[in-house]
């Protein structure tokens, strides 16, 4: 039986509904100077390390209060070394761990105890002022450059960040009520932006608090984001969870998403300077994800598209309590393109749409777009997607001088919550064409039904498909000579 939805958009209800369906969707440290057991621990990446150390070998203090911005810095730079050695993974004890800003290295893996949580610096002096992203030209919340994120990379090949369920907590709410009040003079920083690198793996975190995005993979490839849990308020403002964002074979897979804005974010930069800039988004794979979003979108694609994105297959979803399934966003003076999408499998409850698109999300980053720069959007696939509790299920604008074209939408049953009914009809299109079929309640004309059966969805593997997981053991790690390390 469905729930009223006095009772969905109850906060006990809700929580217990994510325990519940977290559960059902997926199946000892102590010290020396923090030294590791004698069993030491295991984790997975594709490749193991020769090295490691502990934070605490670089002077860490997890409690709290003591500043590790010097510690995370200097551990980074001695394990660097290893690059051609094996690589070095660096371990974070049980504790919490106070820092600022830090970058990582090649050949490298953070990893993180069920008991570490590495806390974000509230003093605003540990977050460095960086130059904005190129294909946006200008920040996000103000114009001019930017914060750092807190874990940040850049040219990086074979990097991870991982653990045992660790936590990473941004402490965002000075952040938020900062950006509430227009008292930032730079854009926020993400928990983790990762930028022009190859061979990318964040896995098997707890997130929470993000002063803004939170998973920030930039002009980067091979990347996979495995078994990540993103927490933040529903109102806290832009914490996005995953946007892969002008970067090529993604795989997003068993992720679990209550956030304050899209639980997954595709983009490509932002008007001129992302067209200008020309990487798109592309070969990206979602699958097995789980969401809230209650004023968001379970996936989105854009606003910021300019340099393209195609090739996106998402399937076995899951959602509650959230804004829109699948959000297409963008506007004249974006160019670029969205084609290419292909949804299979989603399972939604408490929605305002189903499926929206909008051609007119105005938002610009100076005046120097292009108004005739129009983005193409076609080739978009939405199959066997059962809905209860919806509001609207479509909501489907293109742009008069560039129509969306080629729509399919195939077995799909929304059911429509008792408010519904006082809307004239369940589907709202203007400038889009395509075609439906076994779509309950009968979508707009401009989506007839063709009788052709399932919309497509591709069957070919994509090469991050291939990558795989090995156990590795602490065990296995070599000694260094040249600075204390646990083995």
């Amino acid at each position: 039986m469905a729930s009223s939805p006095s009772q969905i958009t109850s906060p006990v209800w809700l929580l217990t509904r994510v325990l519940i369906l977290v559960s059902a969707f997926f199946a000892g440290i102590d010290g020396r100077k923090t030294k590791l057991s004698d069993e030491g621990f295991t984790y997975f990446q594709p490749r193991c390390r020769t090295h490691v150390a502990s934070l605490t070998d670089f002077g860490g203090v997890g409690d709290g209060v003591t500043s590790n911005t010097n510690a995370f810095q200097a551990a980074v730079s001695h394990l660097s070394q290893f690059a051609s050695d094996g690589g070095a993974l660096l371990y974070v004890p049980p504790g919490k761990w106070l820092t600022g800003c830090f970058n990582i290295t090649s050949f490298f893996t953070l990893y993180l105890n069920k008991d570490a949580v590495i806390l974000a610096s509230q003093d605003m002096n540990e977050w460095p002022i960086i130059p904005p992203l190129p294909s946006y030209g200008v920040g996000r919340d103000t114009p001019g450059p930017r914060y750092s994120s807190l874990i940040s990379g850049f040219n990086l090949t074979d990097v991870v960040i991982t653990g045992d369920n660790g936590t990473i907590d941004g402490q965002g709410q000075m952040w938020w009520q900062k950006f509430r009040q227009g008292a930032l003079k730079h854009t926020r920083g993400y928990l983790i932006e990762i930028l022009f690198s190859d061979q990318v793996i964040i896995s098997s975190l707890t997130l929470i608090n993000s002063p803004s995005w939170n998973v920030h993979p930039v002009y980067s490839s091979n990347v996979i984001v495995k078994g990540i849990t993103i927490s933040a308020p529903v109102t806290s403002p832009n914490t996005d969870g995953i946007n892969p964002d002008s970067c090529t074979h993604v795989r997003i897979e068993d992720c679990n998403i209550v956030s304050g804005d899209d639980c997954i974010a595709i983009k490509s930069g932002w008007d001129e300077y992302g067209i200008a800039f020309g990487m798109p988004s592309q070969h990206i794979i979602i699958r097995r994800l789980f969401c809230v979003s209650p004023f968001s979108a379970v996936i989105a694609l854009g606003s910021e598209m300019s340099g393209g994105i195609q090739d996106v297959r998402a399937q076995d979803i899951q959602a509650v309590n959230s804004e829109a399934a699948v959000r297409i966003k963008t506007s004249p003076g974006r160019g670029g393109f969205v084609k290419d999408i292909y949804v299979k499998g989603m399972n939604l409850e408490n929605m305002k749409w189903v499926f929206t698109m909008t051609g007119s999300y105005g938002s610009h980053p100076d005046n120097k777009w292009d108004p005739n720069a129009f983005p193409v959007v076609s080739g978009i696939n939405y199959r066997d997607v059962i809905s209860e509790n919806v509001t609207i299920a479509g909501k489907l604008e293109g742009i008069p001088k560039a129509p969306f074209g080629d729509i399919c939408i195939s077995n799909v049953t929304i059911g429509m919550s008792p408010k519904s009914k006082k809307k004239k009809l369940p589907w709202n299109c203007t400038y889009v064409s395509g075609t439906s079929s076994g779509v309950t309640p009968t979508p707009c004309s401009l989506l007839p039904e063709s009788g052709y059966g399932d919309c497509p969805f591709p069957t070919d593997r994509d090469p991050i498909d291939d990558v795989e997981f090995q156990a590795c053991s602490s065990a296995s790690y070599r000694h260094s000579h040249t600075h204390p390390l646990i083995y």
